[in-house]
């Protein structure tokens, strides 16, 4: 999918009293002075992009594309742009340099650098990821049996780096006889995998090295195979490969190859470790088929064939399936079914369909089934014992995060959840599910003075203008005034059925802590108020998205959360289409957008399946080359949308490796922007030329681009600090 996960993308010199120092102002006076729009009005040149002929014909439309050479990643004229693109953001941003750098070193000084995970246990060692101050990348280890016998280092991820620009591991698996790791490595941010085998009783490694993989594996029960995927030249996984440690890989041999060019495949372990599973997927339907992991040779049976729009999970427990399953189940129910008669005329219902609820997960234990769902847009524990009455774990806060974590261990009666809001820093729990005792293990530790007894969150509920009513989440510092003169983010994006919950984000501080309101608008397109939600927001009712945002917006400045000149507007790759689409259809809404490795070329996009991961979401926009979808996606889809019209100040991040959204799309955006858009605000696109879709690796660089995102917005609201003011 385009989505980052979203969006994953917000993945210093510690000033001890930095959240003091910059506490929220006061926003009395609504004037607004920003060096940056002042920089863009000098008649600064700005770079231009050659435009070369090239028309594009379907259904008797031609579109005219001038800037579609920019797809060319090895053609040195693209290079040369994409440099230039970078020198003009440089060069206007080169004023608010010196706070960019305070922002950057006050974002990090609230990362606690020696910090190391909550171990969990799985198959007799403690398994811990940590870091040490001033390193970029993780360290992975093992403890035997208990948490004070000696620390066995698998992977120092900061040696494995040194000679790269990127560097990013995956996909780690140990042997079930705990003797051998298997990880993949990504070295140019493509998401394209090279496995590699180390031994972990000699800690040498050994000569079995397969490229091009997903960089997941699975091991059977033998201790000596172990399956993975391939991908094709699309990026789709589309093949199963079974290699046996010590062949040559020459020699591995295919185990199922996923033709239909709609569908993903990939395989994974049941949490009983009795079966291998694998999975093919698509927007629509998913098919399983099953081998008993102690029997890596046999054959995999299948478990029930893909019907379209028939989804559902398979999960294994002592003689039975449990199926989350949409069989005549708009927001999925639960079904069991006898582990040898899998087909769904089989299967039983457990639980019901709910019209308000959504089900969203299942997780097994021995004695116990937990259940994630869904309702009014916030998350549930539903803990089911075997023998017993069921209940749901009770949580403080009126907006929140709650979510299964790491439990591996199928046979405890402790689950372990993570849990926070948007005022409350990620926190894990151990939770007894029969005494119903918990315990904080760990609570994620903000440096810098963090109290959120500072801060306030809301969850209110905006009617747009076809009567819906959509949630949204908003966060500010207890000194704000909700007076209609505080700058305010709006972040969005609404697709995939993808649920943006009301997160703690430590970067957000910097925003907070000057006065900004923070707000999430939970639109169409996503699954934060179940399943018809995310209908009702693709395919042929897309544009559901759009409008709520923006009445989203106009609902902040009517409620005085915004004041309407510092209205702003942020969204990244699917949320990136969002804020090209809403960038037409209300321009004077913004008083500034940052759309961060954005999908706007969506005609474009779709009609080429030589593009990573097009054939697949074909269920999620539409397939152009059907007229009546085609017509819809040209209403909307951002770069054919733009017009010769005031646009109001931009920053457009992409990463000239992206694997997911083409740093093309975001380029020959930009592109047709500058020569077409009527006023002198800054257009800024930022390539990073080294990253790919998630943007740079390790924990630190990436804070680099956040400051200077917020620069750019903290620039446009007036709120640069006034001695770092260039």
């Amino acid at each position: 999918m385009k989505l980052i996960h979203l969006f994953g993308y917000c993945i210093l010199i510690v000033i001890g009293l930095v959240l003091t120092q910059c506490q929220t102002q006061s926003a009395a006076d609504t004037s607004v002075s920003s060096p940056l729009l002042h920089m863009a009005e000098q008649n600064i040149t700005a770079p231009t992009a050659t435009k070369k002929p090239k028309e594009l014909t379907i259904h008797g439309d031609t579109r005219q594309d001038p800037y579609y050479w920019l797809n060319e990643r090895e053609n040195p004229e693209v290079t040369d742009y994409l440099t230039a693109e970078n020198q003009y953001t440089d060069t206007l941003m080169s004023h608010a340099k010196a706070f960019e750098d305070k922002l950057y070193n006050e974002l990090i000084g609230r990362i606690k650098q020696t910090d190391m995970s909550v171990p969990y246990k799985d198959n007799g060692y403690f398994y811990i990821t940590r870091y040490e101050e001033g390193q970029e990348y993780p360290i992975h280890s093992r403890k035997k049996d208990n948490l004070q016998a000696a620390e066995e280092i698998m992977l120092n991820v900061n040696e494995l780096a040194k000679s790269y620009d990127y560097y990013s591991v995956a996909g780690r698996s140990v042997s079930p006889d705990n003797k051998m790791l298997v990880y993949g490595e990504d070295t140019l941010s493509r998401r394209i995998y090279t496995l590699r085998i180390k031994d972990l009783v000699t800690g040498t490694m050994l000569p079995d090295v397969i490229p091009n993989t997903s960089g997941n594996t699975v091991w059977a029960a033998d201790n000596l195979t172990f399956f993975y995927t391939t991908k094709d030249s699309t990026l789709r996984e589309n093949k199963i490969w079974k290699h046996k440690v010590g062949t040559p890989v020459k020699q591995d041999q295919l185990i199922y190859e996923e033709k239909d060019e709609t569908f993903g495949t990939g395989i994974y372990k049941t949490k009983s470790k009795k079966y291998l599973v694998i999975a093919s997927y698509s927007t629509l339907s998913q098919e399983y088929q099953y081998l008993d992991a102690s029997t890596p040779d046999g054959a995999f049976t299948m478990f029930q064939s893909r019907r379209r729009k028939l989804e559902y999970g398979i999960e294994h427990y002592n003689g039975s399936w449990y199926v989350r399953t949409n069989k005549d189940a708009l927001n999925f129910r639960l079904m069991k079914t006898p582990e040898n008669q899998t087909t769904e005329d089989h299967w039983v219902e457990v639980i019901p369909n709910r019209a308000d609820v959504l089900l969203e997960g299942v997780e097994v234990f021995k004695d116990y089934l937990v259940l994630s769902e869904r309702k009014a847009g916030l998350t549930q524990l539903r803990v089911m014992p075997f023998h017993g009455e069921d209940y749901y774990i009770q949580f403080d806060d009126a907006a929140y995060v709650a979510s299964v974590s790491i439990n591996p261990d199928f046979n405890s009666g402790v689950l372990r959840y993570n849990y926070q809001s948007m005022t409350t820093p990620n926190t894990t729990y151990d939770y007894d599910m029969k005494s119903k005792d918990r315990v904080m293990l760990k609570q994620q530790e903000v440096l810098g003075g963090f109290n959120s007894a500072d801060y306030r969150s809301q969850r209110v509920m905006a009617k747009v203008r076809d009567g819906v009513e959509v949630p949204i989440s908003i966060v500010y510092h207890k000194d704000t005034k909700l007076d209609g003169t505080s700058p305010c983010l709006l972040y969005g994006y609404g697709s995939y059925g993808y649920s943006m919950d009301p997160h703690f984000s430590s970067t957000n501080l910097s925003l907070l802590n000057r006065g900004f309101v923070y707000a999430i608008a939970h639109i169409r397109g996503g699954e934060e108020m179940g399943r018809q939600w995310y209908e009702d927001g693709k395919l042929l009712k897309k544009q559901n998205t759009f409008n709520d945002f923006i009445d989203c917006g106009h609902y902040l400045i009517d409620h005085q959360y915004s004041d309407p000149k510092r209205l702003f507007a942020m969204g990244g790759s699917a949320g990136g289409l969002l804020m090209g689409a809403v960038l037409n259809m209300a321009p004077e809404l913004w008083a500034g957008v940052i759309a961060a490795v954005p999908f706007v070329d969506v005609v474009t996009t779709m009609l080429d399946e030589s593009i990573p991961l097009t054939t697949g979401e074909f269920d999620e926009w539409g397939n152009p080359k059907e007229k009546e979808s085609y017509d819809y996606m040209m209403t909307y889809s951002p770069y054919d949308n733009v017009e010769a019209k005031n646009y109001p100040p931009i920053l457009v991040t992409t990463g000239l490796h992206d694997s997911q959204v083409q740093y093309f799309e975001p380029a020959k955006w930009v592109a047709k922007l500058r020569a077409m858009k009527t006023d002198k605000n800054p257009l800024l696109l930022k390539t990073n030329m080294e990253a790919g879709h998630g943007g740079a690796s390790g924990r630190f660089k990436a804070y680099k681009e956040t400051a200077t995102e917020y620069t750019f917005l903290l620039d446009l609201a007036g709120k640069i600090d006034p001695d770092l003011k260039g």
